[in-house]
């Protein structure tokens, strides 16, 4: 008798299976001939690259995007660069109800799974308003691209690039079709910098941060609490996020403004203004980006170590950066700090931080670190290249970053096969990977006794 296998489809697998066939699909249509201009042939591993970097919003590339892709394959790889900041869950959402289908309370689960919300109490209504308001940002950061774009490309090609790399900014992807030489030929442009760095902000905080900051600023309109308290009505969740994104944005801008300020490789034969401009523009995009206005390769060695570890951190949950996230990386430090005075609980805000996110924070950073050791060590017996070149390239990878050292394009076809994996592995996160693959719950609760050890 033969013994059916049975999986149950949890929202972490459904996830996870959801991004891998997105992978293959998009890759299948980027190799396809239709996909490319006339004569650029693509090989299917580097269609795949691409594919894979488009849906996991890193923006690693082993091609020339402007060069490589017509409009078709351009259009390929703005909707698995949406669908990727997305998510799977409201990605499908979406597209349900502009079809006009009905929403079961088993999607209707998935959504509060995929958002951890207490309840499934208006959560159709809560995708609503992130579709609203993901297209409202893009739009808008479409518009002041524009401003550059329509007089340097013309009308068409020009809103066709607007709207391609407002949609890239926003969901920190870091494509785009200007050339080679990427936005490093807008290293001075006022618009292009502004409109980039906002895009990426906002689409790095988080979802849930966005409206728990509306919602106490609506409430300020209505005279119900002060202007200044707003910042005080905030949930824990929110004010972590914009303390240590706030800490990370312009402490990184200031270490970088003063370690590179003399380095004519990078930002020394700049003007004040421009620097300062470009400093910032640095500090923003490596936190999942991709977007530079200044060689990676050309960094000091103090800029590069910066780099790394601002890389390593990330962006905020439930937005479409990757890392380890902010409030993973503050609640470490926090629990850290209470070890260190010696208190038994983790304190933010005036309120306790439960256990289990302390274990959980600990839990994906040092899995994430495990894993991109794992990349780190896989790359290096690989390629050749010097080992600060394959550290950076991991990083950027396993983090969805998609800076470079000018590292992607002399990757080996196992290299990039290797990359591939890190960077579907860094958009979903090592313990999602994880519970997907141990969805049993223990039941019961069995209690030990105390065993003595020694720490530090």
């Amino acid at each position: 008798m033969k013994r059916r296998l049975h999986i149950k489809m949890t929202t972490t697998r459904i996830i996870i299976l959801g991004f891998f066939i997105g992978i293959v699909l998009g890759g299948f249509l980027l190799w396809l001939p239709v996909s490319s201009k006339a004569g650029q042939d693509i090989s299917f591993v580097d269609a795949l690259f691409v594919a894979t970097t488009s849906l996991c919003v890193t923006g690693l590339t082993p091609v020339v995007m402007a060069e490589q892709w017509n409009y078709f394959g351009q259009a390929v790889i703005l909707l698995l660069m949406q669908f990727g900041g997305l998510g799977v869950i409201t990605f499908t959402t979406t597209v349900l109800l502009m079809l006009g289908k009905r929403i079961t309370l088993k999607e209707r689960m998935l959504i509060q799974d995929s958002y951890n919300l207490d309840s499934i109490s208006g959560v159709v209504k809560l995708t609503k308003r992130i579709i609203k308001g993901t297209l409202l940002v893009e739009a808008g950061g479409a518009v002041l691209y524009s401003f550059v774009f329509i007089p340097e490309y013309g009308v068409l090609d020009g809103i066709w690039k607007s709207i391609f790399h407002a949609v890239s900014a926003f969901c920190n992807a870091g494509l785009d079709l200007v050339g080679s030489s990427g936005f490093l030929v807008y290293q001075t442009n006022v618009i292009i910098n502004v409109a980039t760095m906002l895009l990426i902000i906002l689409g790095g905080l988080g979802f849930p941060v966005w409206w728990d900051v509306l919602d106490a600023v609506k409430r300020a309109k209505k005279k119900e609490i002060l202007w200044r308290d707003v910042f005080v009505k905030l949930n824990v969740h929110s004010k972590l996020v914009l303390v240590m994104s706030a800490f990370l944005i312009f402490g990184g801008a200031l270490l970088i403004l003063l370690f590179e300020y003399h380095n004519p490789a990078t930002i020394g034969n700049l003007s004040a203004g421009n620097k300062v401009m470009a400093a910032l523009f640095e500090s923003v995009t490596l936190r999942t980006a991709g977007f530079q206005t200044i060689p990676q390769e050309g960094l000091t060695e103090a800029s590069t170590l910066l780099t790394l570890i601002w890389m390593f951190i990330g962006g905020s949950p439930s937005g479409t950066a990757g890392g380890v996230k902010t409030v993973t990386m503050i609640i470490l430090i926090l629990s850290m700090l209470a070890a260190v005075r010696g208190t038994d609980e983790v304190r933010a805000f005036r309120r306790k931080i439960s256990d289990n996110y302390v274990r959980r924070a600990v839990a994906v950073i040092v899995v994430f670190f495990v894993a991109l050791i794992a990349v780190t060590m896989a790359l290096s017996i690989t390629e050749d290249g010097s080992f600060i070149d394959i550290l950076f390239e991991s990083t950027s990878a396993m983090a969805t970053v998609g800076l470079t050292r000018g590292f992607t394009g002399s990757l080996t076809t196992t290299g990039k096969w290797i990359i591939i994996f890190a960077m579907y592995i860094g958009r979903l996160g090592p313990i999602t990977m994880a519970l997907a693959f141990n969805a049993k719950k223990y039941e019961g609760k069995k209690t030990y006794a105390e065993g003595k050890v020694i720490i530090g």
